[in-house]
């Protein structure tokens, strides 16, 4: 089920299924609207226009109307223009069940891969045949996964849920319960776990190892059924679902999948810029998507209460049909039935318009196109009908319901923000770099260890402060920036604690690094041994910068001034001075909040706090030498 943190794997099922009922698909145009947000105008034959938003690490989804795009688009847009635009796309697809969306896509000899990660910041790459990335959104580079030009694109382990033997293995090697071997190890997520434990018979707290694969794997089939052949899309309280679990209580219904979505998430940055998309209170939407639902639920109503109709009306034909149907299915093969009826003259068998085989019908025109099983009475195959009209009547009730509790908010300034999520480099010093780089820093001397033995990799960068007592830096790629690099490792050093202005700073290489003393030597833990040349950074000034960030994701960030300037709506600096940790950490959260609006303080409430601050500044004594807004 999506959430307002983003969209769930079997969400990103629903949504391939829809995409690929709409094929064949050729690519338009890209455009860029910020650092993490794209479009994707889709044509279809007989001049089918489709638009795709895609929010790295959160959603991908169609929607009525794009934002007005930039003058100039970035880079990154002109560069899948060059090599997707005009092409065909030949599949879509899902990795798995994890939230990983593929656009295969045919452009003169060549084919490319556009991959959509909506999982953590999530990503846009786009690769070529060989799965060589040809340029990402953005760039990363971690001890165990590279996302950067010319390496080629991994993807994760085998599914779990893609068949019975890999069920099998799942459950036999998990000590939980079932509901949390289904939860996470099968990422199902909680609330679709619940429902294959009831639909399989089995109490969540049933131990996993002794649960039966083959009655857990046919409740998730027929989950998976469900989203992709019969989805029943409805925003259910904080969450906007494929299919409706909650029998139309409490839930507003949707004719597709995108659409609610597409009422689900708030505007973005760029669309709440732009005129293309008027800027329509969300109770009007979600009333405005109410009204369309019921519409459509009458008309389903209308339409099998007149294939009710026409089946009493043509009872004779009806009983006639079923009755020779049944009678000839024992005897005959359906082919040969069906070659029998085509050539026939007779005006009944010319009402047959198609056949069903697998599921022993027939498609008969009476007026109404209307399926008729043959195994079957008339009074049976007219109950279907009614069933599907006292279906449709209860979710009509629903959404009725549902209409009458939707509040009419008075307008506030309180806007939404989206928390950054918790990364695993987070719990060690860390910055971005002005170009997109990640730094890490240790805290102490197990996070040195930890930094070096564990996520320093070949195309790294050791960097140190040439004083006793400092933070082990490493640079995850490569920056133009060492400046900063510099600064930051100044900064989190011994120097700082000492009152000094400024230190020098070395770099060198991780094959340069080591443990291994010379004969007499010691190394303590958290220290290492350089061997080889170094390059030098004299006299780096120690400056500290901490900030809020709101966009695209609210978060506490720090690192050097000239980092965090640009990402923040207001920032503070720090220079060695007289003022213990927790003191600077909470005169400079007063003086954050001052910049902000008191709506906007209100609802970064868990993010703009005293151990948000604290997290950013050095240890020792500080001054709060600057404050300014982004």
């Amino acid at each position: 089920m999506a959430s307002e943190q983003g969209m769930s794997g079997i969400d990103v099922k629903a949504i391939t299924s829809d995409l690929n009922g709409k094929l064949p698909l050729w690519i338009d145009k890209v455009y860029q609207f910020d650092s993490r947000t794209l479009a994707i105008r889709l044509n279809g034959e007989n001049k089918a226009r489709n638009q795709l938003i895609v929010e790295a690490g959160r959603r991908a989804h169609l929607v009525r109307s794009l934002p007005e795009p930039p003058k100039n688009p970035p880079q990154f847009a002109m560069l899948l223009r060059k090599y997707i635009s005009g092409g065909k796309v030949l599949a879509i697809r899902q990795h798995g069940l994890e939230r990983i969306l593929i656009f295969d896509i045919g452009k003169g000899n060549l084919v490319y891969h556009l991959i959509i990660e909506l999982f953590d910041e999530g990503n846009i790459i786009l690769a070529d045949e060989s799965n060589l990335i040809v340029k990402p959104l953005r760039h990363h580079r971690f001890r165990d996964r590279e996302v950067v030009p010319g390496v080629a694109y991994t993807l994760g382990t085998t599914d779990p849920t893609a068949s019975l033997e890999n069920i099998a293995a799942v459950l036999a090697a998990d000590d939980r319960d079932i509901v949390r071997c289904l939860a996470i190890g099968c990422m199902l997520g909680g609330m679709y776990a619940e429902y294959i434990c009831t639909k399989a018979g089995y109490e969540k707290t049933h131990p996993a190892a002794s649960a039966d694969p083959a009655r857990i794997f046919s409740a998730i089939q027929d989950l998976f059924l469900r989203v992709v052949q019969s989805p029943t899309p409805v925003i259910a309280r904080k969450h906007c679902e494929p299919i409706d679990l909650w029998d139309g209580n409490g839930v507003t219904a949707y004719p597709t999948f995108s659409e609610a979505l597409e009422a689900f998430y708030p505007l973005t940055k760029a669309e709440k810029k732009s005129s293309a998309r008027p800027k329509i209170p969300k109770e009007d939407r979600i009333r405005h998507h109410q009204e369309a639902a019921i519409k459509k639920f009458d008309n389903t109503i209308r339409n099998n209460e007149e294939i009710v109709g026409a089946i009493y009306e043509n009872y004779q034909f009806i009983t006639s049909l079923i009755t020779s149907l049944d009678t000839a299915s024992r005897q005959l093969s359906w082919q040969e039935i069906e070659k029998h009826l085509k050539n026939a003259k007779s005006a009944d068998a010319k009402m047959i318009v198609a056949f069903h085989p697998g599921e022993a019908a027939v498609e008969v025109d009476i007026g109404k196109r209307v399926k008729i099983y043959v195994h079957e009475g008339l009074e049976q195959n007219a109950g279907r009908y009614h069933d599907l009209i006292k279906k449709f009547k209860k979710k009509k009730a629903g959404a009725l319901v549902a209409m009458k509790t939707v509040q009419v908010k008075k307008t506030v300034r309180k806007r939404d923000f989206i928390p950054m999520k918790k990364l695993w480099y987070h719990r060690f010093r860390w910055f971005i770099t002005s170009d997109g780089v990640v730094v890490l820093g240790g805290r102490d001397a197990s996070q040195n260890e930890e930094l070096v033995k564990k996520y320093m990799a070949g195309g790294d960068l050791f960097v140190h402060a040439d004083v006793h007592g400092a933070s082990v830096v490493i640079v995850k790629g490569k920056t133009e920036r060492m400046d900063e690099v510099a600064q930051f490792a100044a900064s989190y050093s011994g120097a700082w604690r000492s009152g000094h202005a400024s230190a020098d700073i070395y770099s060198a290489l991780p094959t340069q690094v080591s443990k291994t003393p010379e004969s007499g030597e010691f190394v303590s833990r958290g220290s290492f041994i350089v061997r080889g040349e170094r390059t030098y950074y004299k006299n780096v000034p120690l400056l500290v910068g901490i900030g809020l960030m709101l966009e695209p994701n609210a978060a506490m960030i720090g690192g050097p001034p000239s980092a965090i300037k640009g990402r923040t709506a207001a920032y503070i600096e720090l220079q060695p001075g007289q003022f213990e940790p927790n003191d600077v950490a909470k005169k400079a959260l007063r003086i954050l909040k001052s910049k902000i609006p008191e709506d906007d303080v209100k609802s970064l409430k868990g993010i703009l706090n005293t151990e948000g601050v604290a997290g950013f500044v050095p240890p020792g004594g500080s001054d709060i030498v600057g404050h300014h807004e982004g």
